[in-house]
């Protein structure tokens, strides 16, 4: 049986962080095969805010139940986005920009990764330090 609450509470986040990535992509536009730093921000920062997310979510006695559905696979889930990160490095491969794919792949995980880290890291300082 569908939670209606819970889809709901995904929907309109994914509506949202949908809004946000097309906003921050008009803001930062790139031709084909250029450095998508567009999609390298909106990664870098969702990554980031998923961090503090799951910090506080895991630091948290009882977290609203919505919480998670709302702002982590609604807002952040759509706010990211895997699928375009693999376009443009593939649009970066097939234009000849072949160490600009390499470094903008590299540089996507290891800024992700890092940027996750330090959303955890940061989220369960502050919270430990209440």
């Amino acid at each position: 049986m569908p939670r209606w609450d819970v889809l709901l509470a995904i929907g309109a986040g994914g509506a949202l962080g949908s809004l946000a990535r097309y906003g921050l992509s008009v803001a930062l536009p790139h031709s084909r095969g250029e450095f998508a730093v567009a999609t390298l921000v909106t990664n870098v920062l969702g990554c980031l805010l998923i961090g503090v997310l799951m910090a506080f979510l895991t630091t948290t006695a009882r977290p609203h139940h919505l919480l998670r559905p709302f702002l982590g696979v609604g807002i952040l889930g759509g706010f990211t986005t895997f699928s375009t990160f693999v376009t443009d490095t593939l649009d970066a491969a097939v234009t000849g920009r072949i160490l600009g794919s390499l470094a903008y792949a590299l540089a996507s995980v290891v800024l992700c990764l890092a940027a996750v880290t330090a959303g955890l890291t940061a989220t369960r300082a502050v919270r430990k330090g209440r």
